[in-house]
């Protein structure tokens, strides 16, 4: 089993920028592993943010933070960054931390962090 611990999460104010980090222990997936940022607003689904694969040469990044956020991986610690800058109301939502084989369904990520919070007031 895979475990994901998260951190960075806090309140912010508009134009302002925070940093999660996502530290997985447990199985190595090699090649196969990938780790990704999904988000759930108040009352709505939860969402793709972005996705890393294991090399850190291939990300994806949902439109809705193309430009803003930017995710970073350091595989001798075994965590993923995310940096968000330019943070907007929209962006509030809780932040969780996934680990599985890729893509932008929450299908593909069996395991999970347990959420942090990002508030941005306007």
């Amino acid at each position: 089993q895979v475990q994901l611990v998260e951190s960075g999460g806090g309140l912010v104010q508009a134009g302002g920028s925070l940093r999660l980090s996502c530290t997985a222990s447990g199985r190595t997936y090699s090649s196969r592993f990938v780790m990704g940022w999904f988000r759930q607003a108040l009352g709505k689904e939860r969402e793709f943010v972005v996705g890393i694969s294991r090399s850190g040469t291939t990300t994806n990044y949902a439109d809705s933070v193309k430009g803003r956020f930017t995710i970073s991986g350091d595989n001798a610690k075994n965590t993923v960054y995310l940096q968000m800058n330019s943070l907007k109301p929209e962006d509030t939502a809780v932040y969780y931390c996934a680990a599985g084989l890729g893509g932008v369904s929450t299908a593909s990520y069996n395991y999970w962090g347990q959420g942090t919070q990002v508030t941005v007031s306007s």
